[in-house]
């Protein structure tokens, strides 16, 4: 019998880093030229762009927007939040990475 080409085995999804609490966390920094509004773990981040408000969770797909004037909701790792104001701003996530340019 001829040998079978081998199938590669499925691997697992890369798991997101945990919490204390147990959820997965991302990292998140906030900053413009000048200041560094946040930079830490995070659970999730509510943003607004022109389509309407939306949420980043760990795992997200790579995504890019502009940000609206609007509160930027960062909750915490340690179970709290930040809320930060926003005029306008670019939003990068990429990698459990979320990249906010404010400012711009």
């Amino acid at each position: 019998m001829a040998d079978e080409p081998k199938v590669p085995e499925a691997k697992e999804p890369e798991q997101a880093s945990r919490a204390p609490d147990g959820k997965p966390r991302m990292m998140v920094k906030v900053y413009a030229p000048f200041q560094v509004y946040f930079e830490g773990e995070a659970t999730s981040v509510s943003a607004e762009n022109a389509t309407g408000p939306f949420d980043i969770l760990p795992q997200h797909h790579n995504f890019l927007c502009m940000l609206v004037p609007s509160s930027l909701i960062i909750r915490t790792s340690e179970g709290g939040s930040k809320t930060i104001k926003v005029h306008r701003a670019l939003l990068h996530v990429k990698a459990d990475r979320l990249v906010v340019f404010m400012d711009v």
